[in-house]
């Protein structure tokens, strides 16, 4: 689990959206794009991009439809950093008020190669500040309540 899945399960994303927000914030981080676009779209939780985007990538694999409605207000460069990110060799082109989305079936996704992601201070806390919330705080009531390992760790 990377950071910025930690923080989008933080923020209140669900595991698979979550998981697919990291992801692409791998990819949006290598290729140096605008990391406030990381943050506006875990400030926009419950709502916005990390709910929206996995769904229009999923439609597009399932119904095999090209030709997509963006959710209003997306940033452009996320959604090429979660097209990035996809399975399948996926490509995008803008055309108008949609996009067109072609995914070849056929071809693994090459991605960039990524050797070393680097960001901000300002995005790393924040990033930390939302992960944090995942963590159930250390006490005696949450222990009775089942968290840590107890006195048997057989992981």
């Amino acid at each position: 689990m990377s950071l910025a899945d930690r923080a989008a399960r933080g923020a209140g994303a669900p595991p698979a959206q979550a998981a697919a927000f990291g992801r692409a914030a791998m990819f949006h981080l290598a290729a140096e794009r605008a990391e406030g676009t990381l943050t506006a779209a875990l400030e926009a939780l419950p709502r916005g991009p990390i709910l929206t985007l996995p769904l229009v990538f999923i439609r597009v694999l399932t119904e095999e439809c090209s030709d997509t409605p963006l959710p209003p207000d997306v940033d452009t460069a996320l959604v090429q950093s979660y097209a990035e990110a996809q399975t399948f060799l996926t490509t995008l082109r803008p055309e108008g008020p949609l996009m067109q989305i072609t995914v070849d079936r056929k071809s693994a996704s090459p991605g960039p190669a990524i050797s070393r992601i680097t960001m901000s201070e300002d995005l790393f806390t924040f990033l930390n500040h939302l992960a944090a919330r995942i963590l159930v705080p250390e006490s005696e009531a949450s222990r009775i309540g089942g968290a840590g390992a107890g006195l048997t760790d057989n992981d």
